[in-house]
């Protein structure tokens, strides 16, 4: 096991980065499907990994972020990540990343969701956490619904991928409707 358990759930636990995940983050970053069901339109060096795992070794006051692993054998799963903190209106956004498709549909998102939408609302005291998805990822926005989000709208034609253009859901979760 690499880093402290932050919170511990049925099936993974949130815990800090540390410089030995570079090498997972940076396949993760570049894996062609991941890139496509979150809309990422780049390609990540390792320069910009190592210098993405420093900003996350600490909490920030505009985000927070942690890589969450497999309870059973300390594997590290993805990230999830409470970004763009708006504390004047205690609002935020998540997102969240699985690495290897091998682990798609396993519980580990749904668990690291929850997880983290806890540490939203019970340590960083916000009141609404949101996010967006594409409309292509339909498996996603069923995972947020367990979680307690709820669909808000639509932005159309959000992302162009490959010649066509795509809308983004807007889901999101107010403190009072969170089952934690």
């Amino acid at each position: 096991m690499t880093g402290a358990k932050i919170l511990i759930g049925e099936r993974v636990y949130l815990r800090p980065y540390t410089p030995a995940d570079a090498d997972l983050l940076l396949a993760g970053a570049n894996e062609p499907e991941s890139a496509r069901l979150t809309g990422t339109q780049q390609t990540f060096t390792r320069e910009q990994i190592d210098a993405y795992i420093q900003r996350n070794l600490q909490p920030g006051e505009d985000r927070a972020a942690f890589m969450f692993a497999d309870v059973r054998d300390d594997r590290a799963v993805g990230e999830v990540v409470i970004n763009e903190i708006d504390a004047a209106n205690h609002a935020a956004n998540i997102r969240i990343a699985i690495f290897t498709p091998a682990d798609w549909g396993k519980g580990y998102g749904t668990d690291a969701m929850r997880l983290m939408v806890r540490y939203g609302f019970e340590t960083l005291r916000l009141h609404r956490i949101e996010l967006g998805v594409y409309e292509f990822n339909p498996r996603a926005a069923r995972a947020y619904e367990k979680v307690g989000f709820q669909r808000e709208g639509v932005l159309r034609d959000a992302l162009f991928w490959e010649g066509v253009y795509y809308n983004m859901i807007i889901m999101s979760i107010l403190v009072h409707e969170w089952r934690g």
